[in-house]
């Protein structure tokens, strides 16, 4: 039992490592290619930050463990806004000014509505991944578009900020983008092996434990690279990480699982786990956006909210794996 616990932390913290690194690298490396500063917000670093979460379920899927997949992405996705976004929001209350950011809510509103759909009959399909990857495209292309006519958001400015606080040369920008992709894909593996022994050892599903300890673990990017932005008071890219990771998730890490081996998810995580994230990306939209005048801005007492879900839900999955022993 050593053994996997042992390459469950290692593998996590390897893995938390080499994700900083490749999304620094691959901003860098976007920007030395010419990418507008919104591009980079919306997509290289929104989505960068799931990179964790996209080798854990690929490897997984692989290897015959759709379920650690599923529960990875949807966990992830729970742990983003309940653990990330409300402990940011209770340290500082945050601002939302981006126009951008608004826009890209309701449609991971959609999105997570769409996979509910799919998850209906108890089964993820090859049509149904491939569906949500051609979302995922088309996100893409509007996404570029977009930010030719936006030049002037909030995010821009942030995330300009950003890369001008860490520059970085050509060669080792790319340098970091392959080396951190390398090491993504070795910390996931030793990740899903010791995962997938102590679900084995525990008597529990690969989905809880995916649900759980993977999904917290490969969440710890997003927190971090929040905490980071929240330092230098940059709102808006706390918010795009989460959303923009969410959107990946729920689309490019689901799918891409999903066109390897279809996903037998079962009645409950439609019920219990789909639900729960459902719930709270509809706070946390309800949160971010102005209603009757009143500030964008996600205050101490809703990020309480978000957290508290948080750890009921974790404190409830932790229950069913005390009773499974």
């Amino acid at each position: 039992m050593l053994l996997p616990v042992l390459a469950v932390a290692f593998g996590l913290a390897l893995l938390v490592w080499s994700a900083e690194k490749f999304v620094e690298g691959a901003a860098a490396t976007s920007r030395w290619l010419g990418l507008s500063p919104l591009l980079i917000g919306m997509l290289v670093i929104g989505f960068g930050t799931s990179a964790p979460e996209m080798m854990v379920s690929v490897l997984a899927a692989m290897q015959g463990n759709p379920g650690l997949a599923v529960g990875n992405a949807y966990g992830s996705n729970i742990a983003n806004i309940g653990l990330v976004l409300g402990s940011v929001a209770l340290i500082a209350p945050l601002a939302v000014h981006s126009s951008v950011i608004r826009k890209e809510m309701p449609l991971l509103m959609l999105c997570t509505l769409v996979t509910g759909w799919m998850l209906l009959d108890g089964i993820v399909t090859r049509w149904e991944a491939l569906c949500l990857l051609l979302v995922l495209v088309v996100f893409i292309v509007v996404s570029i578009i977009r930010s030719r006519n936006q030049s002037n958001d909030a995010l821009v400015a942030e995330v300009t900020e950003t890369l001008e606080n860490k520059p970085m040369s050509r060669g080792k920008s790319i340098m970091w983008t392959l080396l951190g992709l390398i090491l993504l894909v070795a910390s996931s593996r030793l990740l899903v092996w010791g995962a997938v022994e102590i679900a084995v050892r525990f008597g529990v599903s690969d989905l809880i434990i995916g649900l759980t300890v993977v999904a917290v673990g490969t969440s710890l990017p997003e927190l971090a690279s929040s905490i980071s932005a929240l330092r230098r008071k940059e709102h808006d890219m706390v918010l795009g990480n989460i959303v923009g990771s969410n959107l990946f998730n729920s689309l490019a890490v689901v799918g891409i699982a999903g066109l390897i081996a279809p996903i037998e998810t079962g009645r409950e995580v439609l019920v219990r786990d789909w639900s729960v994230m459902t719930c709270m990306t509809l706070l946390m939209i309800l949160f971010a956006f102005s209603w009757r005048g009143r500030p964008r801005r996600i205050n101490r007492l809703e990020g309480g909210i978000l957290l508290a879900l948080f750890v009921a839900y974790t404190g409830y999955m932790v229950s069913i794996v005390v009773m499974s022993r």
